[in-house]
């Protein structure tokens, strides 16, 4: 897991639309800080992060409204691993540069 999906899941909790919704996103968000020890952004996910907005561009797609997408592609690339996702579409054009596996 990488930071700007951690970023992801604690923004949840705040946007939920009832407190309940809202306890059950902070209860899960709990569950992944305690399991994992999440990928930090640094300069090497920064420069991963140029290349896959190039791949994107290169599809005619934009990234402007990708970007958390994006930064998580980014630092996949950068630390050589696979992209588990729901939403394996989010990240069409990237099969050179990250592997993307749907869930």
């Amino acid at each position: 897991m990488c930071a700007i999906t951690l970023a992801e899941l604690a923004a949840g909790p705040h946007l939920a639309t009832s407190s309940s919704e809202g306890a059950r996103r902070q209860a899960r968000l709990q569950q992944v800080e305690a399991a994992f020890e999440p990928l930090p952004f640094d300069a090497t996910v920064a420069r991963s992060y140029g290349q896959i907005v190039a791949a994107v561009a290169e599809t005619g797609r934009s990234h402007r409204r990708r970007v958390a997408d994006l930064l998580i592609a980014a630092t996949a690339h950068a630390n050589g691993l696979a992209l588990y996702t729901r939403n394996p579409d989010d990240f069409a054009g990237l099969s050179d540069l990250v592997h993307v596996v749907g869930i």
